[in-house]
């Protein structure tokens, strides 16, 4: 099994399909899945878009990918990615329209995730549920704790909700070892911002590898404080000033008879998709 794991696509939500085409087309190894750690940008109506959103659409409109791209079928679209075949399952950021997403999750009582999208090629994990990827050969574990943390207690939807944390509560209760945890914010435990439930959930529960984005810091792999996890702050996936693509914006982990191993995508490949060729490649 072979995931593309992406974080802070804002809209570009085309974009992490297009890098597992063409990392696939460079390689020659199967994608199976993608997951995304965060601020997707589902925003189907530009009309409840948020203040930071509509400040950087002003100038690019990727913010707005999903409201041109993936909410009315583009035959073109809806061609590649019937052909790619891959899902993007995603965790929800800060920037989102969470009542749109609110209404699909309740629309989607019955399920750990839900489509978003036009094509049900886009699916929103909810937090602290236990989630399965399946291939012919492998399994993988892992669970989506989505949002931000606050310290002053707000309660904006971009900020975690109290039916989340009753449910990251009864997550903390298995006794079950997972691959993964994808969450958007990262744990408070060394600033004096981030989200304390991630914390207790990588103190109370044995995961391999922790992927999050949201802070703007650069690719980053470290051990977390539990001693065992390994802790991966993914590049957001925003084209720099010179319009191309940052180190460890893209990275791949392969699940080989029962064991877990990543790579980072070279940026050779990861430099053909910049700001001004990628819709068309």
């Amino acid at each position: 099994m072979r995931i593309a794991i992406f974080s802070d696509i804002h809209g570009k939500i085309l974009l992490p399909f297009k890098l597992a085409d063409l990392y696939q087309k460079e390689t020659g190894n199967t994608i199976d899945f993608i997951l995304q750690c965060g601020d997707i940008g589902a925003y189907p109506n530009i009309n409840n878009l948020d203040k930071a959103t509509i400040k950087h659409a002003q100038y690019d409109r990727d913010e707005l990918g999903f409201h041109d791209d993936f909410t009315i079928i583009n035959p073109n679209i809806k061609s590649f990615l019937d052909e790619l075949n891959i899902d993007m399952i995603c965790v929800r950021g800060n920037h989102e329209d969470h009542d749109f997403l609110d209404n699909l999750e309740n629309e989607n009582s019955q399920t750990s995730r839900f489509p978003i999208d036009i094509y049900e090629k886009v699916f929103v994990c909810k937090s602290g549920f236990i989630q399965e990827l399946k291939t012919k050969n492998e399994v993988l574990t892992f669970a989506g704790i989505g949002r931000i943390g606050d310290r002053k207690g707000r309660t904006e939807k971009r900020f975690i909700q109290e039916y989340e944390r009753k449910q990251i509560k009864k997550l903390l209760k298995t006794k079950d070892t997972f691959d993964i945890l994808i969450t958007h914010d990262k744990d408070d435990s060394s600033q004096g911002y981030g989200m304390s439930e991630i914390r207790e959930v990588l103190d109370n529960i044995i995961f391999h590898y922790h992927f999050y984005g949201h802070t703007g810091e650069p690719f980053k792999q470290e051990t977390d404080f539990n001693g065992i996890t390994q802790s991966i702050k993914i590049k957001e996936l925003e084209f720099n000033e010179s319009g191309i693509l940052e180190k460890g914006c893209m990275v791949i982990l392969t699940k080989e008879n029962g064991e877990l191993n990543i790579e980072i995508a070279d940026q050779k490949l990861t430099h053909k998709m910049t700001k001004y060729n990628w819709k068309n490649q």
